[in-house]
C-alpha cells in the first residue's frame, strides 16, 4: 500500500491511541520513524498480561509494524538539536503525552508550525489540549467511568461494567488518523499545514453516538442499563446474551412473535412489537428459558430458519478458525524481528480488495537511528559523536562499534 507514499511520519507516541494511529498511517504506506527514549517507549516496556514474545512486548507488537525506530535523550540538547534538523523533513509530527510535555523539551506546536508552513501537528490527549481536565491522566478504563460507557454496560440488577478492551484507545487512534489524512488533504489544496487533536473522552462519547443522543432526546428509561438481562436500556426483549445448554449465543433485534414462532413458544406469539419494549423482561425470560434447554448449534439453526439475526458467543481461542476472519486473513503470522514467529492483527481496511502488507516487522529500539540520520544529512562521524555522547541510541552492534572506538581514544 502506497497511498501515502512520500509522507513522513515522526511519531513522539507512546502507550496505545498514538502508537496505533501511527501504526495505521504506516500501513497506509507513510514514512513512519518512532522517536523513542533510549530505554525504549512505554508499549516496548509493559505488557499486555506481562506477556513477552521472545523478549518483545506484545503491547508493542500490536502498535509497533511498519515504523523505523529511532532512539534519542529529548532531554539531551544534542538530541534535542538533531531532532529538530528531523523535523524540517517532516510532514507529520505527532505526539500523545499531556498538554505541554512538548513544548517543555523544546518543540512548541506553535513555534514549530510557524517555523515549517506545511507542518500537521497532530496530538492526542486525554481530554484535549486545554480546559478544566487537560492535566488529568486519560486512561482507557477512566474514560470508559467518565463518559457513561460502564454506566451503560451490564445487567441493570448489577453493577456498571467495564468493556474488556480497550476500546477507546482504539477509536481515539483511528480518530486521530481521519484528522491526519484530512490535513494532508487540505495541505495539497491550501499549502498550509496546522493542527490536529483527538481526545480519548470525546473518542469515548463518539462510540455511543446513538445511545446518548436517544438519551439526551427524552428516549424512556428507568435504567442506564437493559432490566431482566436486556443487551441495552434501549432494547426490547429477546436482544441480547443467553445461555444455551453448552455456552451463550447473542440475539438481534426482532420481535416477539417472531422470536415465538423460532423458538416454538406459545406465549410470545399473541405479543406485539410494542408489547417487546413494554413486556422486556417478560420476553427476555421466555427466550431465556426456550434457549437454555438447546445447544448453541441447535439454538442457532432454529433462529436462523425463523430469519432472526444470531452468532454463538467465542472467545478469543474460537478466532483464528472463524472461516471469515480466515478469508480476510486478519491474522497474520510472520516472523519477528527476533526471529521467532508472531501473530499480528492485519490492517482493518481493504483497498481494491486486499490489505496492505505488512513491509516491516515491529523493529528492536534503535534499529533505524544510524540510517535515518544519515538520511538528514548527518555524518558517519556526527552520528558516532551523538552515540557517544549519549544523545541517542544505536542498536547493540553499532553501539558495540561505537564503545570500541570510545574505548580506543580513551587509551
Amino acid at each position: 500500500m502506497d497511498a501515502l507514499r512520500d509522507v513522513r511520519v515522526l511519531s513522539f507516541n507512546h502507550f496505545l491511541a498514538g502508537p496505533a494511529a501511527a501504526q495505521i498511517l504506516g500501513d497506509l504506506g507513510a514514512d513512519v520513524i518512532a522517536i523513542e527514549p533510549l530505554e525504549g517507549a512505554f508499549q516496548r516496556n509493559w505488557a499486555v498480561a506481562g506477556h513477552y514474545v521472545d523478549g518483545q512486548s506484545v503491547n508493542f507488537l500490536s502498535t509497533g509494524r511498519n515504523k523505523r525506530s529511532v532512539a534519542v535523550d529529548l532531554k539531551h540538547p544534542d538530541a534535542r538539536a538533531a531532532v529538530r534538523r528531523l523535523i524540517a523533513s517532516a510532514d507529520v509530527v505527532m505526539e500523545n503525552f499531556r498538554p505541554g510535555t512538548m513544548a517543555r523539551l523544546g518543540f512548541d506546536p506553535d513555534a514549530l508550525l510557524k517555523e515549517h508552513p506545511r507542518l500537521i501537528y497532530a496530538a492526542a490527549t486525554g481530554y484535549g489540549s486545554d480546559g478544566p481536565y487537560a492535566a488529568r491522566p486519560g486512561q482507557d478504563l477512566l474514560l470508559q467511568a467518565m463518559s457513561g460507557l460502564a454506566a451503560h454496560t451490564g445487567r441493570a440488577e448489577g453493577p456498571p461494567v467495564a468493556v474488556g478492551s480497550v476500546v477507546i484507545d482504539h477509536h481515539t487512534a483511528a480518530l486521530l488518523v481521519i484528522g491526519i489524512v484530512t490535513a494532508l488533504y487540505r495541505r495539497e489544496r491550501t499549502g498550509k499545514g496546522g493542527r490536529v487533536e483527538a481526545n480519548l473522552l470525546q473518542a469515548a462519547i463518539d462510540l455511543q453516538g446513538e445511545p446518548i443522543t436517544a438519551w439526551m432526546n427524552g428516549a424512556p428509561h428507568s435504567s442506564p442499563r437493559g432490566p431482566g438481562g436486556v443487551a441495552g436500556w434501549f432494547s426490547a426483549g429477546g436482544y441480547g446474551i443467553h445461555a444455551t445448554s453448552d455456552g451463550h449465543i447473542a440475539v438481534s433485534m426482532a420481535t416477539p412473535a417472531d422470536l415465538g414462532k423460532a423458538l416454538g413458544v406459545e406465549a410470545l406469539l399473541p405479543m406485539s412489537a410494542g408489547d417487546g419494549l413494554s413486556r422486556r423482561e417478560e420476553v427476555n425470560r421466555l427466550v431465556g428459558e426456550a434457549l437454555a434447554g438447546q445447544s448453541t448449534a441447535e439454538a442457532a439453526a432454529r433462529l436462523d430458519a425463523g430469519g432472526i439475526w444470531n452468532a454463538p458467543v467465542e472467545d478469543y481461542d474460537a478466532l483464528p478458525d472463524n472461516p471469515q476472519l480466515r478469508h480476510l486473513q486478519v491474522f497474520r503470522t510472520v516472523e519477528g524481528a527476533t526471529g521467532a514467529p508472531v501473530t499480528l492483527v492485519a490492517h482493518p481496511v481493504r483497498y481494491d480488495g486486499a490489505a496492505p502488507d505488512i513491509s516491516r516487522v515491529p523493529q528492536p529500539l534503535g534499529a533505524q537511528t544510524r540510517e535515518v540520520f544519515a538520511e538528514a544529512g548527518f555524518s558517519g562521524e556526527e552520528i558516532t559523536r551523538l552515540a557517544a555522547a549519549g544523545a541517542i541510541g544505536l542498536p547493540p552492534e553499532a553501539a558495540a562499534e561505537t564503545m570500541t572506538r570510545r574505548e580506543a581514544v580513551a587509551r
